[in-house]
């Protein structure tokens, strides 16, 4: 029935690499919690708590088959949950675990839909202190992964890769919608960031996904707009800490502003051109998740 644990193992098998390092400390309602597990040979198994719900991409995808309906106060408190659960995991722990892979897939949903991150075989551990860390290998999904893991010019590698990944999945929250998608209506809603962006900036109210809201559902979904534009800023400088997105997302919107327009597009790297860029991720690939061999230690 499950192939030895084939499909899981290597592509996410959850702590079986992290727990070796972490002690047993690791627990917080947003992380799923790890019950056991069993490694004998080449057949390796892990048990961690029951999630009825699944994962998140089920509820916001249009291309699901799923007929439960998520309110906009149930994705405030999901995206709300993720960061608290991602804020743990970079300051809540002894070491901090930078996860690598946060995306709608890897958030696992409860009975009451209480959000869990799940899926750590991309984590690496590294010492609070480090503001900077290292890589020699790069994995992640497209479409999340922070475009310093391409580009060392843009600057080091850091917690705020993981902060970059949290926008995207913002953006994926409220427009229900892959964020890079080639079969919208218009052309200019391909890249769904820079199209809300300009919607915003120019003080258009008529956003597809607040038409139908009502003044504090509007309220609510602008601020996790305005939070996920700070946390996909190109350089990884200028995007919050999750402590500050939590921050953020708590406060009123009156204290927001609008971020520089200053984030990873299709005009720095589109899936067309990936075969031509300076880390050589292949062109064509099937899969949403790539591994790239290559050297990107800040030295």
């Amino acid at each position: 029935m499950t192939k030895g644990f084939e499909d899981k193992l290597g592509q996410g098998g959850y702590w079986l690499s992290v727990q070796r390092k972490a002690p047993k400390w690791i627990h917080h309602v947003n992380v799923v919690q790890l019950i056991g597990f069993c490694a004998e040979g080449s057949k390796q198994a892990l048990v961690y708590d029951f999630m009825p719900n699944g994962s998140l991409d089920k509820f916001i995808f249009p291309d699901r088959d799923n007929s439960t309906f998520l309110g906009w106060d149930q994705i405030y408190e999901i995206a709300f949950g993720v960061a608290r659960g991602m804020e743990y995991l970079h300051r809540g722990c002894d070491m901090q675990i930078l996860h690598f892979d946060i995306k709608p897939h890897n958030i696992l949903l409860d009975e009451n839909f209480i959000p869990k991150v799940s899926d750590f075989g991309l984590a690496k551990l590294y010492p609070v202190d480090d503001s900077i860390v290292s890589l020699t290998v790069v994995q992640g999904t497209l479409g999340y992964m922070a475009p310093e893991l391409f580009y060392k010019n843009i600057g080091g590698i850091s917690y705020k890769a993981d902060v970059y990944s949290f926008g995207m999945l913002l953006m994926d929250l409220f427009g229900r919608r892959k964020n890079l998608n080639a079969f919208v209506e218009h052309s200019s809603q391909i890249y769904f960031s820079s199209w809300i962006y300009d919607k915003l900036d120019q003080g258009e109210d008529q956003i597809d996904v607040l038409i139908n809201a009502t003044e504090g559902e509007k309220k609510t979904l602008k601020k996790m707009i305005i939070v996920a534009l700070w946390c996909i800023q190109m350089k990884p400088i200028n995007r919050p800490s999750m402590r500050n997105v939590l921050e953020m997302l708590e406060g009123p919107i009156e204290l927001l502003q609008m971020p520089p327009k200053s984030f990873f597009g299709p005009e720095e790297m589109s899936i067309e051109d990936t075969g031509n860029n300076s880390v050589g991720i292949p062109t064509g690939s099937s899969s949403d998740t790539i591994t790239l061999s290559i050297n990107v230690s800040n030295e």
